[in-house]
């Protein structure tokens, strides 16, 4: 399933990611995974995605808190996210 903030008809055909959720971010979306069209076709910043997903999913208001990987490499607020891309959202783990 595809989802975004905005109708399918005016997102670019094609222009989606796929999200993978891990962990407590998994338990609070309800969802491990989805398709998500990016907003005007994309690219967007990694922060920008996170935003998005904050309003998309209020139990992610830390937002700030989550980490990001892009094609299975750490990544960094700032990347760019494009069209085609698999992002894993999730906490960061702290060792003991």
């Amino acid at each position: 399933m595809i989802t975004s903030g905005e109708p399918a008809s005016s997102t670019a055909a094609g222009a989606a990611i796929q999200l993978l959720y891990f962990a407590r971010v998994a338990e609070l979306t309800g969802r491990r995974a989805e398709r998500y069209a990016l907003p005007g076709g994309g690219p967007v910043t990694g922060s920008d995605l996170l935003a998005q997903l904050g309003q998309r999913y209020p139990e992610l208001a830390g937002a700030s808190r989550l980490r990001l990987a892009v094609n299975q490499t750490h990544a960094k607020p700032g990347v760019l996210i494009h069209a085609g891309d698999e992002v894993a959202v999730f906490e960061p783990v702290t060792g003991g």
